[in-house]
């Protein structure tokens, strides 16, 4: 039987909810305030809280227990949401200061769950989740990357952070990526006496276009495939654009990673 992802999906948001960050805490504030034992939370609370929670107690105790017992159900229904929230928080520049409060159940979830990192770990989870089919799906697209010799380990997780990148739905880092594999891989591939020339004429920041540009000029002593060029100024062109014109469609990346490990096995053919 296949992973069924819509369910595990579900399942995570309701484990997320039922653990929900707070909605314990505030579900034993209310029942204990409800049974007359609110005095057994003064060992419990620091000082400062359980002297303002006491003075609001004692103003109305009805009306603060169903106002605890509806924060926490407010942590609960809201916990995903608050969740993901919280990730986006991290990922965009935020614009100033809101004028409206932030509410009382998100303020008091957020303090419980300071080094614990719940809302993060629910976030981050749920979101991983969601890219499961979609990267299946690309992942199909591509097919192995076979060498005749053995590819640099720098080359090696450039391919394997690009194909990733690739995989998760990010392309424009996908092509820069890809740029610095061919990159890396061809200065791996000159033969030795290019290498201090290429240095010294570049000044030690030779580009892939630099250094396809030496090979280009250079194939029959460089002993690298006819077809290479092609393919891996193709790379360095959509790898360009990426860095310089914005951000890049997934057919665009596409190319890119299927071109790049073309021209990586047509490199090291042996």
């Amino acid at each position: 039987m296949g992973i069924d992802v819509g369910r595990l999906e579900q399942e995570l948001v309701r484990m997320s909810e039922d653990g929900a960050q707070g909605k314990e805490f505030c579900e034993a504030i209310a029942e204990l305030a409800g049974r007359g034992r609110f005095q057994e939370l003064q060992g419990i609370l620091p000082s400062v809280v359980f002297e303002e929670l006491s003075s609001r107690y004692e103003q109305n105790p009805a009306i603060f227990v169903r106002e605890w017992g509806e924060l926490g159900r407010k942590m609960q229904q809201g916990f995903v949401a608050h969740a993901r929230q919280r990730l986006t928080s991290l990922r965009r520049p935020l614009q100033g200061s809101s004028d409206d409060p932030e509410p009382a159940w998100k303020a008091i979830q957020r303090a419980l769950d300071a080094g614990e990192n719940e809302l993060l770990r629910t976030a981050i989870a749920l979101e991983l989740v969601e890219m499961i089919e979609p990267a299946a799906v690309r992942a199909a697209h591509l097919r192995e990357c076979v060498v005749g010799v053995e590819c640099s380990d720098e080359a090696e997780r450039y391919l394997d952070e690009a194909t990733r990148c690739y995989f998760l739905g990010l392309f424009t880092a996908c092509a820069v990526m890809c740029r610095s594999v061919l990159e890396e891989a061809v200065k791996k591939r000159l033969p030795v006496k290019f290498e201090g020339e290429i240095r010294r004429r570049y000044r030690n920041t030779a580009t892939l276009g630099n250094l396809l540009h030496e090979v280009n000029n250079n194939l029959i002593m460089t002993r690298i495939d006819p077809g290479f060029p092609r393919l891996a100024n193709m790379v360095n062109d959509t790898g360009k654009k990426a860095v310089h014109q914005g951000l890049l469609s997934e057919d665009e990346a596409r190319s890119c990673i299927e071109n790049a490990r073309s021209a990586l096995e047509l490199l090291l053919r042996g």
